[in-house]
């Protein structure tokens, strides 16, 4: 295994990790994660299905240590996966239109577009499964409304992890030769 994949893996790994240092509502590594796989994995599968991995082993101590009182029992899954990793999917896609080449413009535009991609999904989810709300119109835009309020909270956390994974794997590339794309 190459070092650049080790690399690349790691930082995705341990932005992941970093769920689980005390934070506010919704500043998370999710977008950060999508963007930084679809920008530095030569791999396309691997621009997918590793950060989706990392997130998943984060999720599992997440929701099994942080958070296991509000489960019984182990859980492998949480109930809305389906929304948040579809988030990260579409995020990387659109990460690969973005970031034909990685600079200040295109990271903090890609941030603001996982933002927006995981806001939009993410409640379309919870609209769809609770039972807060009606399936109708009226439901929706209650939903939607209510989420609002966290909103600024992705768009920060967005942006700071995106600002540290990109900026400490540039750093780490103008050091480290192996790093440099092929």
């Amino acid at each position: 295994m190459d070092k650049r994949l080790l690399i690349i893996s790691g930082f995705l790994l341990l932005a992941a990790i970093s769920r689980m240092i005390p934070h506010p509502s919704n500043f998370a590594p999710i977008g950060a994660m999508s963007l930084f796989g679809a920008a530095y994995f030569s791999n396309k599968k691997l621009a997918f299905l590793l950060p989706l991995l990392a997130f998943f082993v984060s999720d599992l101590l997440v929701n099994n240590i942080l958070y296991a009182e509000y489960y019984t029992g182990f859980v492998f899954i949480s109930p809305h996966f389906i929304y948040t990793y579809g988030a990260m999917i579409a995020i990387v896609f659109a990460g690969l239109f973005i970031f034909k080449k990685v600079n200040t413009k295109r990271v903090i535009g890609g941030s603001l577009t996982a933002s927006i991609l995981f806001f939009i999904i993410s409640n379309f989810g919870v609209w769809i499964t609770s039972p807060t709300y009606d399936l109708s119109l009226q439901g929706f835009i209650a939903c939607y409304t209510a989420a609002i309020p966290f909103f600024h909270m992705s768009v920060l956390g967005d942006l700071f992890y995106c600002g540290v994974l990109f900026g400490a794997y540039e750093f780490a590339k103008s050091r480290i030769p192996a790093l440099q794309s092929t």
